[in-house]
């Protein structure tokens, strides 16, 4: 009786060896971030169109960032992972139109997801690779139509000034979650509307309501910019 008891302890103990527990991905959420190419373009940095042309008229990624709940974020967690193109060549196209950017001197965008995956991908490394985190973070945008979300509330990207609680009410009501809103400013000071932020749980496939709801556009009146 003695032999048999030692040997179930011992299968136990030899099991517990290879199961792992759930593994924490050592963040809370994530915000994915959808940025207006028109308002990005009318600060005083300017902007250059990719080498591929214009970007269309519409919400463009800036990023799937991984965050605490307290407010603060993790970044740049392995250098040793570094980004790879090879890695994502099936995606390029996909990304030249949905996540192009707008940066000096002109360019394809190599650079600008080489710094999203590295500042923001590694610290997400634990829930997707390289590839997953684009091929993600594609999908997510493609699920939630902002410009036609706005549009259809009356609110366009025609220089005019909107209240943001409606730019905030339509989103609400269209998705069932409140977006974060982040400004910047034209080199006339006027407010625009830039970035809306929705939040995602840490698997990166279900959005949610965020943790911090906090606008970081603190103006009740913000204007949408022509691109």
């Amino acid at each position: 009786m003695v032999a048999k008891v030692w040997f179930l302890l011992k299968l136990l103990m030899f099991q517990g060896l290879f199961t792992s527990p759930p593994q924490d991905p050592g963040f809370d959420f994530f915000y994915l971030a959808l940025q207006w190419p028109g308002a990005y373009c009318d600060t005083k940095r300017a902007c250059c169109y990719p080498t591929t042309g214009k970007p269309a008229a519409d919400f463009g990624i800036h990023g799937l960032w991984p965050n605490y709940n307290n407010g603060s974020y993790p970044s740049n967690c392995d250098p040793s992972n570094e980004f790879d193109p090879s890695e994502i060549s099936d995606l390029v196209s996909t990304l030249q139109t949905k996540w192009p950017t707008l940066s000096c001197p002109s360019n394809e965008g190599y650079k600008f997801w080489e710094h999203e995956w590295e500042k923001h991908g590694t610290c997400s490394e634990s829930v997707m690779d390289q590839h997953g985190y684009f091929e993600q973070t594609l999908a997510l945008r493609d699920r939630i139509d902002l410009l036609q979300i706005l549009t259809d509330a009356g609110i366009e990207p025609n220089d005019e000034f909107y209240k943001l609680n409606d730019i905030k009410k339509a989103i609400e009501e269209a998705t069932g979650f409140t977006p974060v809103i982040n400004c910047n400013k034209d080199p006339e000071k006027n407010r625009q509307l830039h970035e809306i932020l929705l939040c995602v749980d840490k698997s990166g496939t279900e959005f949610i309501d965020c943790p911090m709801p906090t606008d970081r556009c603190p103006y009740s009146n913000i204007q949408f910019a022509k691109f």
